[in-house]
């Protein structure tokens, strides 16, 4: 599940999904590969980042997710906005990196991040920190992180109000946004989303691996565009680039939820 890349480093696997790249009607689509801005830092040493200062208040709702349709949660992989912004999501969990506050504190931004109740349970203080310290949201991901395409409903319904039910128990507050893992999906899992609360389902556009922006479409970021990386030991690389390439491109990163309220 991956296209191979000769670019005079060597021969790179790029996975279609990479954990989790793109989704449409159900189908994986690739992501594009393109260098970020600069070398990926080391892990253990993260560069300052800039604030950033917020072009609006930051919890006021600008616009609405569209209308749940015959039961079905809508499907979203990018925002429409003439503004120049951008949204930056986090998922999974399974790495806790501790240089993740400072980094997401030092950027101004306020990352959403969709958790898999297998990475979350009994460590939920990490996230409940950086949520706190810095505005960012907690969203649905499922319990165990399973490839719902093709699942019956009751499967992936069970997947998705579990997590859901869990997440407000950890951080007192529900879910209202869903992220299929690995990008798959199908019409039971809008069902079953729409009947857990959800007000949509999100995708992306965009993806940061290993220091590097990925895009499905073009070679920069694009207002609207919604940016998938990952709890992963590239953290400190993943988000530096986001945050490096966001501001080449003249983006701001702005909370997803105040888009989908």
């Amino acid at each position: 599940m991956g296209a191979k890349l000769g670019v005079g480093l060597g021969m790179v696997v790029l996975g279609v999904m990479l954990a989790g790249c793109g989704g449409s009607d159900g189908q994986q689509e690739p992501v594009k590969p393109t260098e970020s801005t600069t070398a990926a830092p080391q892990p253990s040493a993260p560069v300052p980042i800039t604030h950033s200062e917020a072009p609006y208040q930051f919890g006021d709702v600008q616009a609405k997710a569209p209308p749940i349709v015959d039961g079905r949660a809508p499907v979203i992989r990018r925002i429409p906005t003439d503004k120049p912004y951008v949204f930056i999501t986090i998922d999974d969990g399974e790495i806790k990196d501790p240089n993740a506050l400072s980094l997401i504190t030092q950027s101004g931004f306020r990352p959403t991040m969709f958790l898999a109740q297998k990475f979350v349970a009994g460590e939920a203080a990490y996230f409940r920190d950086i949520r706190d310290q810095t505005g960012a949201d907690i969203e649905d991901h499922t319990v165990n992180h399973p490839n719902l395409r093709g699942k019956p409903y009751a499967f992936q319904r069970k997947e998705i109000c579990d997590d859901a039910d869990a997440e407000a128990a950890e951080f007192g507050r529900r879910p209202v946004l869903f992220r299929p893992p690995y990008g798959n999906w199908d019409t039971n899992t809008q069902k079953a989303a729409a009947d857990c609360g959800m007000r949509a389902v999100v995708l992306w556009t965009a993806a940061v691996n290993n220091g590097v922006v990925q895009f499905q479409e073009g070679d920069h970021l694009k207002a609207g565009d919604i940016v998938l990386m990952h709890f992963r030991t590239t953290f400190v690389q993943d988000y530096t680039a986001f945050v490096e390439r966001a501001r080449r491109d003249g983006l701001t990163a702005v909370p997803l939820p105040d888009f989908l309220g």
